[in-house]
């Protein structure tokens, strides 16, 4: 897998440039203090790649990012599959003292929906299939961003004039935030995933169910028995449903035309 991390801004994100050389702080399975936003490309070899891509956020409630089990191991698995895998580390703002709101984060994740689809020959990647996909809080900034206006977003370069619309989008255990009154009809297909027994989020992935099936959206739909919550891509779970679960993400994509090589 070829790495190579971005800054999605050229002088670090607008109204905040000052703070884009504060570190960021990482531990074992965990990153923060994201100041200067960023993506991490893994591209799979040449030779399997579909030109399917897949942004990634991952959770950790705006605290943190879960940035290895939500973030790296999505690149683990969907690689060898052929897909590019993006993974955002976008603005906290539930961090201690942080200076940001949810919409700076929904703002990175447009800007790295723009960013990818503007470099796509560079990538290898189609640029009419590239995916939002978010765990927990990454799913919700996946709602704002699909749902919410990036029209008056700030305007730095030519980047900024490229679509920010995802193709479709991948929801693993959304939070409530940034689920719309209504789906509106002509949004990106989804695949939404949950565990039935998810104190925190089992009911967000149903309301958008509802939603979807209501404006006629494209839409493909796990709830498991067991589960909880933050299972992330299945490699640590005793559950053989859980366990298993990114081959049905794999079918999903393949189904709808977006691993055809």
């Amino acid at each position: 897998m070829a790495q190579q991390q971005v800054f999605l801004w050229p002088k670090g994100a607008p109204g905040f440039e000052s703070r884009r050389d504060i570190p960021e702080q990482a531990a074992e399975y965990w990153a923060k203090s994201i100041n200067n936003p960023s993506v991490t490309a893994w591209l799979p070899p040449k030779d399997k790649a579909t030109g399917a891509a897949l942004i990634v956020l991952p959770g950790g409630g705006h605290k943190l990012l879960v940035i290895h089990p939500e973030g790296t191991d999505v690149a683990k698995v969907m690689n060898p599959m052929g897909v590019a895998v993006f993974v955002l580390k976008y603005r906290l703002f539930r961090e201690e003292g942080s200076p940001y709101t949810i919409d700076h984060a929904r703002q990175d994740a447009a800007r790295a929906v723009r960013f990818v689809r503007a470099n796509a020959a560079q990538f290898g990647v189609d640029p009419h299939r590239i995916g939002l996909m978010g765990f927990s809080g990454g799913g919700e900034v996946v709602n704002l961003e699909v749902y919410g206006n990036a029209e008056n977003d700030p305007k730095v370069d030519a980047i900024d004039s490229v679509s920010a619309r995802p193709d479709f989008q991948v929801l693993i255990y959304p939070g409530p935030l940034g689920v719309p009154d209504k789906v509106p009809a002509g949004s990106p297909p989804a695949f939404i995933l949950a565990a039935d027994d998810d104190e925190c989020c089992s009911t967000p992935p149903v309301e958008l169910l509802t939603k979807f099936r209501a404006a006629k959206v494209p839409v493909e739909f796990h709830l498991f028995q067991t589960g909880g919550h933050a299972f992330n891509m299945g490699f640590r779970t005793s559950k053989a449903a859980i366990r298993v679960w990114p081959d049905r993400l794999r079918d999903w994509m393949a189904d709808n035309g977006w691993l055809a090589r």
